[in-house]
């Protein structure tokens, strides 16, 4: 298996996992500072953590897969082997 596609698939299944997470550990929590009512500091901060690691996991995994689609459709196209 290309090297790009295992990039794509770890950064899928880690954007899985935290999306999983974060519905299952804080499943009422936004994680901003303020919402109706009051929240415990520890499950705003794991929210954040979470969202963070799944946004960033998601940026990487359409970075590569544009960069895998783009080195696809070159060698496809024949002027990849150079």
């Amino acid at each position: 298996m290309n090297a790009g596609w295992k990039i794509f698939l770890l950064a899928v299944a880690t954007c899985a996992v935290a999306f999983g997470a974060e519905r299952v550990l804080v499943p009422d929590v936004v994680p901003v500072g303020f919402a109706d009512e009051p929240q415990s500091l520890w499950s705003v901060e794991t929210a954040f953590l979470l969202r963070a690691v799944e946004l960033i996991a998601a940026g990487l995994a359409a970075i590569s897969l544009v960069v895998v689609l783009g080195a696809w459709a070159r060698g496809r196209s024949g002027r990849g082997a150079h």
